[in-house]
């Protein structure tokens, strides 16, 4: 299996998009700061993700959530979530 995920910076509320094979070592990954791009926002949560059973299909997935439809998607997908943030 290959996951698309979706982390959310406990610090600075951003939001990093991406897909691996192994969802648990890689959260713990970024949580460590062994990502340049993820080190300075860490620590991370876990906000969403998806599985896919081929690995180019969850490339593909993962370029379309970067696209600003994708965003979009993402946002009304996880909307409650968002939301109860906001309170």
């Amino acid at each position: 299996m290959f996951y698309n995920y979706i982390l959310q910076s406990e610090n600075k509320g951003g939001l990093y998009i991406g897909y691996t094979s192994d969802l648990r070592k890689r959260l713990k990954e970024h949580n460590q700061g062994l990502n340049k791009s993820t080190k300075p926002y860490a620590p991370w949560k876990l906000i969403y993700y998806e599985a896919c059973l081929n690995e180019k299909d969850a490339k593909r997935r993962e370029g379309y959530l970067k696209t600003s439809q994708g965003q979009r998607l993402l946002k009304r997908r996880i909307k409650d979530y968002f939301f109860e943030m906001k309170k």
